[in-house]
């Protein structure tokens, strides 16, 4: 996806590396927010790893975000950003949630444990870890465990690709012909709460 005027408002690509299971929504949410960033004229593309999507099943989604032309298409191996929505998978070697990262690599993780306990399950040294409890707050405020959008919203609490009212208007807008009130007013609500109870180490 690209948008006809690519605005300065971020240095670099930021290459996003989503981690869940079938049916939580990562990638809904890679693909929104690639689309939501071409409303403050920047480019995006969002994409899930193809392969088998049983529910359930571990799966990869990915999000690239520029303010210039992106010419690259392929999965992303070396994330700046790695968002796992489903904890149970950084005890899963074969879901390579720390792969390809480094000391530079920010996790966003949900869950009720702290950010100094997910670093040790990961096994990286210098990486940054925020934790976030988006299922918790999905529950609360969507009714549903669908923790996609209250990570998006976590997102924003590290990086300024969007702010939290431009992500609230693309929900509004993407959303508003799909679904009742109540639910756009739970997303809303789901954004702001996990976008301010973001823990960090």
């Amino acid at each position: 996806m690209t948008s006809p005027k690519a605005a300065a408002t971020t240095d670099r690509m930021v290459e996003i590396r989503w981690h869940a299971r079938g049916g939580q929504g990562a990638k809904t949410a890679a693909m929104f927010l690639a689309e939501a960033v071409l409303d403050n004229g920047l480019y995006g593309q969002g994409f899930p790893e193809y392969g088998p999507e049983r529910r359930g099943a571990p799966m990869r989604g990915y999000t690239r975000i520029s303010a210039e032309p992106i010419r690259r298409h392929c999965m992303i191996e070396k994330p700046g950003i790695v968002i796992v929505l489903d904890p149970t998978l950084l005890d899963s070697a074969a879901a390579g949630v720390a792969a390809g990262t480094d000391k530079d690599t920010v996790f966003i993780v949900n869950t009720t444990e702290t950010p100094d306990s997910i670093k040790k399950k990961l096994g990286v040294k210098g990486a940054t870890v925020h934790t976030v409890d988006a299922t918790g707050i999905a529950l609360d405020t969507i009714g549903r465990p669908i923790p996609n959008m209250p990570m998006i919203g976590a997102l924003l609490a590290v990086n300024d690709v969007m702010t939290v009212d431009d992500l609230k208007h693309a929900l509004v807008d993407r959303l508003s012909s799909k679904f009742s009130q109540v639910i756009i007013d739970g997303n809303l609500a789901a954004v702001d709460r996990a976008n301010k109870e973001l823990v960090s180490a």
